[in-house]
């Protein structure tokens, strides 16, 4: 799929974001962030074809350049060819973030609600509090707030338990 050699150069293309594009909130669709995504552009194009490399790259220069609507189709397409692993997961929690901001946050909830019960790693507090802002955007702000919660419990120097109790109790029936 890929090289040592081509992840460090996607590596220190990404570690030079910040030159390229500036920050997401200032950038939409500047020139410096069109600049950026074909940096990543000529990346993936090194990839072979049916690469899912080449179109979560792709999504994540869309989506980090301020352009979700660009980057839901190529994170759809980067899990269909098979994206699997922490840059599946990675694509899951960005997939159901660009829908959020897109108004479609139910799909974001249907899309993240596995991971919950899926094997645990780095990135299940993302998951989480992406998670928790498509509840939100539906409504639903206890139950999100409870997964927050539920995820900066065992984070804290004391009082893990009981902020974990309050994170079951939002969400538990009758209270």
């Amino acid at each position: 799929m890929s090289t040592p050699d081509w992840e460090e150069r996607l590596a220190a293309a990404w570690a030079g974001f910040d030159n390229h594009a500036g920050t997401t909130a200032s950038i939409g669709s500047s020139a410096t962030g069109a600049d950026f995504r074909a940096l990543i552009d000529t990346l993936a194009a090194e990839l072979p074809d049916d690469s899912p490399l080449g179109p979560f790259e792709r999504a994540c220069a869309w989506d980090s350049t301020g352009h979700p609507d660009q980057a839901v189709p190529l994170y759809r397409e980067a899990l269909a060819r098979g994206l699997d692993g922490y840059r599946g997961r990675r694509a899951r929690i960005q997939l159901a973030s660009s829908l959020r901001n897109i108004g479609q946050p139910e799909e974001g909830v249907k899309l993240l609600a596995p991971e919950l019960d899926g094997p645990s790693d780095e990135l299940d507090d993302a998951v989480r509090a992406t998670l928790a802002l498509c509840l939100s955007s539906l409504g639903r702000d206890r139950e999100g707030l409870a997964l927050v919660l539920g995820a900066l419990a065992p984070h804290l120097p004391r009082y893990q338990r009981s902020m974990a109790n309050y994170a079951r109790l939002l969400v538990e029936p009758g209270n």
